[in-house]
């Protein structure tokens, strides 16, 4: 047990973060707090940057449903669809139903959240007609809107209005990477599609594209299951929608956004080999409880244990949906960072035929034995036979170890940080059940790299480039 001299309870509340709606209009809600030092968590966030596509403005993304959050949230994993955005990156065609619905809300017989939600949660927006056209749709909030875009050199196409919905049937001759955005008459507000499929980032922040094939970054909305929190989905698709390995990794809106997320975000799009989708999966107000495997006592208050339960939401609602959508992979592994490392471990751990590698970067693995002493994930491998995925362990810091209170965790030398010590444990403990450095385990020691994103981004490189070699 290490002692900490600040109060571990307020760093923790201000690495919450929460999805969904809560990053809508002005992209405000949950921020990062701290400086990000602390070993066993990470500052994270789900502001939205701003977003222009051609134009440069300093509004920022509305987030999933604009400033009109009444908009149902329904839960895509209910629907039995398996098909898709309407290109080859996601399955085939458009869904006819899709257009209908769509229809419906517009003439005034469906209601538009509702209807917004289902399609957001089966083909995608904008949505392809039978015709030709596209039709695009938002509840974008109070005043005009307009549709502007590549297809017609940023032109204001001013949409129609039922009721709070803002809609229009445009034709775009050349939809494949063709980028557009709202635009608000009022305040002079260029946002992404909230709702939209797929997306990008430039030097404006996010942008919506109406087809792509072109590697791109697709969203999912309010995936729940397991009796967890919905939340949305980041996924990094590759050229063509053609890969062989796919990666789930956790705190999904820090992955690929470059503006409005701590120390700039992993950027992960930049690093991400041919032929490898990435999952990222949004984390909720509950990322603590839901990353860590047993409970903990942080200042007095005993906080986690829910790890199991987000395994199985993984395993069973998020990559079944995902390989629906997009096709399974040869080769299937889960990553993350902080206690986001540390639930890839428990995620192997549970369902250790399914994963091919587990990634931890400066991994929480002491967690359990900060002011209790429950069944760390160093314990749990120890206690295991060697199982067939390979492992992945880095962090920065340094220290001389120990476990001065002997607990059996080496986490008691008051000036380690960024994991170093039990991550260096854990290596030993692998290598005693039997894995082999270079062959099924790679250790990484960063010496003295902080614990932030841009230390992770500087060595997530390696890491995947390791996976895609399985």
């Amino acid at each position: 047990m290490r002692l900490r001299p600040l109060s571990l309870l307020a760093t923790l509340a201000a690495s919450h973060c929460s999805s969904g709606a809560s990053d809508a209009g002005d992209g405000g809600g949950p921020s990062s707090g701290g400086d990000g030092s602390s070993s066993w968590g990470s500052p994270t966030t789900t502001v939205e940057t701003p977003t222009t596509g051609a134009p440069a403005t300093d509004t920022a993304d509305v987030g999933t449903s604009g400033p009109d959050t009444s908009a149902s949230t329904t839960d895509p994993t209910t629907d039995d669809t398996t098909a898709s955005s309407g290109d080859d990156t996601t399955g085939g065609p458009a869904l006819p139903d899709d257009e209908a619905l769509l229809r419906q809300a517009i003439a005034g017989e469906a209601d538009p959240g509702d209807a917004l939600s289902t399609i957001a949660g089966r083909g995608g927006l904008p949505v392809a007609t039978a015709g030709g056209t596209f039709l695009f749709a938002c509840l974008c909030g109070p005043g005009g809107w307009n549709l502007a875009g590549a297809h017609n050199g940023w032109a204001d196409a001013p949409m129609a209005t039922t009721g709070p919905l803002h809609w229009i049937e445009a034709e775009v001759p050349a939809p494949d990477g063709s980028l557009y955005k709202f635009h608000g008459a009022a305040d002079d507000a260029w946002i992404a599609d909230p709702l939209g499929r797929r997306y990008g980032f430039d030097e404006n922040g996010r942008y919506s594209l109406v087809r792509a094939s072109a590697a791109h970054l697709e969203r999912w909305y309010g995936l729940a299951g397991e009796g967890l929190e919905g939340r949305d989905l980041q996924v990094y698709v590759p050229q063509d929608g053609a890969f062989t390995h796919a990666l789930y990794a956790h705190d999904g809106q820090n992955l690929f956004a470059t503006e409005g997320v701590p120390w700039g975000g992993w950027q992960l799009q930049t690093s991400v080999p041919p032929q490898m989708l990435v999952v990222g999966v949004d984390n909720t107000p509950a990322r603590i409880d839901e990353y860590t495997h047993v409970p903990d006592i942080i200042d007095k208050d005993p906080i986690g244990g829910e790890g199991e339960a987000y395994a199985d939401f993984i395993d069973g609602t998020v990559r079944p949906r995902m390989e629906a959508a997009y096709g399974e992979a040869e080769v299937v592994g889960t990553m993350g960072s902080s206690l986001g490392g540390l639930i890839a471990l428990v995620i192997a751990d549970r369902h250790p035929d399914r994963y091919a590698m587990a990634i931890s970067l400066s991994g929480t693995v002491g967690w359990g034995s900060i002011t209790e002493h429950n069944e760390t994930i160093i314990e749990r491998y120890a206690a295991a036979p060697k199982r067939d995925f390979a492992v992945y362990l880095d962090s920065g810091g340094n220290g001389t170890c120990g476990d001065a209170d002997d607990d059996g965790i080496d986490d008691d030398d008051p000036d380690a940080f960024d994991n170093f010590c039990e991550n260096a444990q854990l290596r030993g403990v692998l290598e005693d059940v039997g894995y082999s450095e270079g062959v099924d385990l790679w250790y990484v020691h960063d010496v003295d790299a902080e614990h932030n994103e841009l230390a992770w981004a500087a060595r997530v490189g390696h890491a995947l480039d390791l996976f895609a070699s399985l």
